[in-house]
């Protein structure tokens, strides 16, 4: 059976303002003034940490100094985004059709993501897509997280699928290293938060949007049967 892997954030969803709004409130609560912005949504995507590094330097904090700081606010951020997960946050359009179409036709459907992976189950099921997928990995399922390959084939293997008729789509340089790692073609999104000069990366394949993902797939991972 054949196989596709998605990323969740930036791939399947815009998560950036629930993300976003979750650093903010960490900053609020330290009383500081800086506040991230639709400008930092690549930031966001780079997940809470990242957002933190890059809110206190803007603050004018050392490194040394904002490092006691972020993991301090780090648990704090996970926790004000798990409760408000899905405010902001929506598919990108035609991923929900896209879903259904792979799925009728055969295809295997599953998601490896650097979300820690009970956020990642909670924004599926807000988001009414949980049950298109056959696995989930996570950040902290395994010992290890993308880009090392392991992520990505423990969840092919997860999903009963089998790894040489596979493919990653996803919208960052994580994903595009995770595909190459694992010896898989990979495909990134022309939506994501770099827009169309994710390109750069030089992967196998760039989707525009969702209602070319059939096709695309098609071309990756052909249909061999007789």
């Amino acid at each position: 059976m054949r196989t596709i892997i998605y990323d969740l954030d930036g791939t399947l969803a815009d998560t950036s303002g629930d993300l976003l709004a979750a650093a903010n409130a960490c900053l609020a609560a330290r009383g500081l003034a800086v506040r991230l912005d639709e400008g930092d949504t690549l930031v966001a995507f780079h997940g809470g940490r990242a957002m933190l590094r890059t809110a206190f330097a803007r603050a004018g904090l050392s490194e040394a100094e904002a490092a006691p700081l972020i993991e301090q606010d780090y648990p704090r951020l996970l926790e004000h985004y798990g409760a408000n997960i899905d405010r902001h946050s929506r598919l990108y359009p035609g991923a929900e059709a896209a879903l259904q179409a792979m799925a009728a036709a055969g295809w295997v459907q599953a998601v490896c993501t650097n979300k820690p992976e009970g956020l990642a189950r909670v924004l599926l099921d807000k988001l009414g897509v949980a049950h298109h997928f056959r696995a989930l990995i996570g950040a902290d399922t395994l010992a290890v997280r993308k880009p090392d390959p392991l992520a990505y084939t423990e969840c092919v293997a997860r999903a009963g699928g089998e790894l040489g008729r596979s493919f990653l789509l996803g919208d960052t340089e994580t994903d595009r290293r995770t595909a190459q790692a694992a010896g898989v073609p990979c495909a990134l999104v022309a939506f994501g938060p770099e827009g169309a000069g994710i390109a750069r990366l030089a992967p196998e394949a760039m989707l525009d949007h969702y209602d070319g993902l059939a096709e695309l797939a098609e071309t990756l991972v052909p249909d061999t049967r007789p």
